[in-house]
C-alpha cells in the first residue's frame, strides 16, 4: 500500500499554534515509522499555517505571499524529515522548484525510486504555483505517484455538515463520497482539490492528528475520523 498523508502545519505547532512542537512531531514519526515497519510506502505532504497563510494578508501581492506559503511547507518537511531520520526512517524531499542542495526537483519517476527503497518522500512546495494550496499539492501528488489513498491528519475528528466550534450541533459524518462534499462545499479539501480527487477516484481519510497513535489507527484499527469515497 502506498499512502499520501497530509499534515496540517498548525497540527504540529502544538497549543501555541505556531512554530513547531517536538513531541508531537516525534510522535507522529514515530507513527509513520510503525506504518513504513509493516511494508507500507508513505509520502508526506505539509502544510504551511504554523508559519504563514498568504490569503489572510492583505497588505502583499498574492503571488509574492503564495511564494512565501510554499517556502513555509519546504522549512516544514525540513524539520519532519529530520524527526523521522532521528526515529531510524530515510527521508527524500521533493519541491517543484530547485533550492540548491537542500532538496531534490520532483521526478515522479525519482520518488518511485525512494517509495521502492523504503523511504518516506516528502513532498514540499506545493505545486509550485500561486493560487494553488498544499490539499491539491497532496491530491496531485497522489494521483502522480499511484498513491492508493490519502490520509488528512487535522485539528478536527472528521468531516462535519457545519463549523463546529461555531455550531455545537454540528452533525459529523462517518462517511460519504466526493460527490457529495462537492455538492454541499463541505471544505474537506478546497474546491479544486476535491474535483481532482473525484475524477482520479482519490479515496480520502480525515482524522484528527491529536488522537492517540491516531495515524496507525486510521490504517490498521479503530478510524474515528470520516472516510470520503469515490
Amino acid at each position: 500500500m502506498r499512502i499520501l498523508l497530509k499534515l496540517s502545519g498548525e497540527a504540529l505547532a502544538g497549543p501555541s499554534g505556531k512554530g513547531f512542537d517536538e513531541p508531537t512531531v516525534r510522535t507522529v514519526a514515530q507513527q509513520i515509522a510503525e506504518i513504513v515497519s509493516k511494508g507500507t510506502q508513505v509520502g508526506v505532504v505539509i502544510g504551511g499555517g504554523n508559519f504563514w497563510r498568504g490569503r489572510s494578508s492583505e497588505n502583499i501581492d498574492r503571488t509574492k505571499a503564495d511564494q512565501i506559503g510554499m517556502m513555509a511547507t519546504v522549512m516544514n518537511a525540513i524539520y519532519v524529515s529530520e524527526i523521522c531520520r532521528s526515529v531510524g526512517l530515510k527521508t527524500d524531499i521533493f519541491t517543484p522548484f530547485s533550492i540548491g542542495a537542500f532538496t531534490e526537483l520532483f521526478s515522479k519517476d525519482k520518488a518511485n525510486e525512494a517509495f521502492k527503497d523504503g523511504h518516506v518522500v516528502f513532498f514540499a512546495g506545493g505545486t509550485g504555483h500561486p493560487y494553488f494550496s498544499t490539499d491539491t499539492g497532496v491530491v496531485l501528488r497522489a494521483v502522480e505517484v499511484d498513491a492508493d489513498r490519502i490520509l488528512l491528519a487535522k485539528a478536527i475528528d472528521g468531516v462535519y455538515d457545519s463549523d463546529p466550534k461555531k455550531n455545537p450541533d454540528a452533525k459529523k459524518y462517518d462517511s460519504l463520497t466526493i460527490d457529495e462534499v462537492i455538492a454541499n462545499n463541505l471544505q474537506v479539501v478546497d474546491m479544486t482539490a476535491s474535483i481532482l480527487a473525484r475524477d482520479n477516484k482519490m479515496p480520502m481519510d480525515v482524522f484528527s492528528l491529536n488522537e492517540e497513535n491516531s495515524i496507525v489507527n486510521t490504517l490498521y484499527g479503530t478510524f474515528n475520523g470520516t472516510r470520503v469515497t469515490v
